[in-house]
């Protein structure tokens, strides 16, 4: 399903699954990739652009508008934080010779940090997230963020 079409009634928990999902999806099917191929190259650059779209729409329209209230700045301050630790292993990927063992390994490390992070944010985050936020905040956050997702990931491709 595209963002443009889903956009109507969705709320910013959907937007955020749906992205999650595709993340999901990439890193399990990288981790199964082996060698220099252009299978690996292709799944890695996919993955990397969907991390930082959804990072970069995620933070602008769902962590900051969290922090605006006491009980959300120390959530969204942990799961940015987490953010920069997956942009250091991509980095860390991005230098690696996509042939060594290190890589794949890097790779599987990488994969289990994004699972992590996205379970933290489905089952604890968005919970308190879904009390702090009204519902018109939840469906306008949907749209603003599926703006900026999109539109990075234009940049990106």
């Amino acid at each position: 399903m595209s963002a443009a079409r889903s956009m109507e009634g969705l709320n910013i928990f959907e937007a955020l699954r749906e992205s999650h999902e595709r993340q999901r999806t990439l890193y399990r099917q990288l981790v199964e990739t082996s060698g220099d191929t252009p299978e690996r190259r292709d799944l890695f650059q996919q993955l990397k652009e969907e991390l930082l779209a959804h990072e970069l729409a995620e933070e602008r329209h769902f962590y900051i508008p969290l922090m605006a209230q006491d009980a959300g700045v120390d959530l969204s301050r942990h799961a940015i934080a987490e953010h920069h630790q997956l942009d250091e292993l991509v980095e860390s990927l991005q230098d690696t010779e996509l042939a060594s063992p290190v890589w794949l390994v890097l790779a599987k490390k990488l994969a289990h940090q994004v699972e992590h992070h996205l379970t933290e944010e489905e089952h604890k985050f968005f919970q308190m997230a879904g009390k702090l936020l009204t519902e018109p905040q939840k469906t306008s956050l949907a749209k603003a963020y599926l703006a900026s997702y999109e539109e990075a990931k234009a940049t990106t491709a």
